[in-house]
């Protein structure tokens, strides 16, 4: 019989899984951070800074002692984490690169069908003279390299070095040394990664078994098609016949949403319904408090990253709207959600104005049966106020209108 899970519970243990139950205040330190990292299994990279890029904001909203420092560090010195793909660009743990090398063979035969329709060409004279210039002569920017007559606009219209550049990277032969500007610098893997992650093979059996295994350890819960969509790394059917394969290892549950509606079924690692106390509808004993404090999330989270699964734990609907035309938006370009304790509660729209030294806050709207109370709207305080310092400015200005 499958177990129910209430949604409290529910949404304790993802919050927990998604290192958003931790201590926000506890000294990190680059071990600390590496250990995030690993633990989260990715942190998505963005460029847009309204207020501040996603990848530091998602880091921080879990611990304001985050250093940008010690991230560069890491990235770029230790080399204890590389930049590469999931469902888009993100930082992740080297030690998870051996596994990437089975989406660097998929990605080259996606990528090469996909040129010649949009080309009706082949791109390998320029792959291999990208690939040789960087063997020969150092890590480049794409700038660098850039054809004066070559227009701009989507990289199927890139010129071909910085085609090349891209697909080189997609598929595991260059890889991101640091960055300049927030450019990317590549250079070839193996004077990027360290060799004996470099040189690593995993069978594909066991590729499958690590990504689908580690999938379901953060999520703490999830469907096959969840499984397979967290890192982008197995297909859905793959995910569906591990889970077929593990059941010895899996109990199924039932995940209540939060609207009260008909359970989810879901599986999760044996023993998950008794350590929760589950079918008793208690509160999962086992796991820590998340703190009380309003936080602040990034849009690219990645407890919001699963639109429809967040909506189910939080009764929380949200989209990102920077490619959504100003006049069909509802709310507005980048709209900040927000976090207090386990609930969300709003979102907001804000941007750091650093010539004038402010967080500038334009609408807060809270969700349906959260009261602007004076407390709550302290704690919103406070965390700006602590954002505003992470980001650089000294003070947050409320704009006219602010409350709608």
């Amino acid at each position: 019989m499958a177990i129910l899970i209430s949604n409290p519970q529910a949404r304790h243990l993802f919050l927990a899984r998604q290192g958003l139950c931790a201590p926000p205040h506890r000294a990190l330190g680059k071990a600390g951070l590496l250990a995030m990292i690993h633990d989260l299994g990715f942190v998505q990279v963005d460029s847009i800074a309204t207020v501040e890029r996603a990848h530091h904001q998602i880091l921080f909203s879990r611990n304001q002692t985050y250093r940008r420092e010690d991230l560069k560090v890491l990235l770029e010195t230790d080399r204890a984490l590389f930049e590469h793909w999931t469902h888009d660009a993100s930082i992740l743990p080297v030690t998870f690169y051996p596994y990437w090398k089975h989406r660097f063979v998929r990605e080259e035969a996606r990528i090469r069908e996909n040129w010649r329709k949009w080309r009706g060409e082949d791109f390998a004279a320029a792959f291999e003279e990208t690939y040789r210039r960087i063997a020969e002569s150092g890590p480049a920017l794409s700038r660098e390299m850039k054809e004066d007559d070559h227009k701009s606009g989507g990289w199927w219209n890139w010129h071909p070095s910085k085609t090349a550049l891209e697909f080189l990277w997609r598929t595991g032969r260059l890889s991101i040394s640091g960055r300049d500007n927030f450019q990317k610098i590549y250079d070839l893997s193996e004077r990027v990664v360290p060799a004996d992650h470099h040189t690593a093979e995993v069978e594909h059996e066991e590729f499958v078994d690590w990504a689908c295994r580690q999938a379901l350890t953060r999520l703490g819960f999830a469907t096959s098609g969840e499984i397979a969509a967290f890192w982008n790394l197995v297909t859905p059917q793959e995910a569906k016949l591990w889970v077929e394969r593990q059941r010895n290892e899996l109990e199924e549950v039932l995940i209540a949403p939060f609207d009260g509606g008909r359970p989810r079924p879901s599986f999760a690692f044996a023993g998950l319904g008794d350590r929760l106390g589950a079918n008793s509808g208690g509160d999962p004993a086992d796991l820590p408090e998340p703190p009380a404090r309003v936080r602040v999330l990034s849009p690219f989270d990645p407890l919001l990253r699963d639109r429809n699964r967040a909506e189910r734990l939080f009764g929380f609907y949200y989209r990102i709207e920077v490619f959504v035309p100003e006049a069909k938006r509802d709310y507005g370009y980048y709209v900040f959600p927000l976090l207090e304790g386990d609930r969300m509660i709003g979102r907001i729209d804000m941007k750091a104005d650093r010539k004038s030294g402010s967080l500038d806050v334009k609408r807060l709207w809270l969700e349906q049966g959260i009261r602007p109370s004076a407390g709550r709207l302290e704690k919103l305080d406070a965390e700006l106020a602590r954002l505003a310092k992470f980001t650089g400015v000294e003070r947050v200005t409320y704009l006219d209108g602010w409350r709608g």
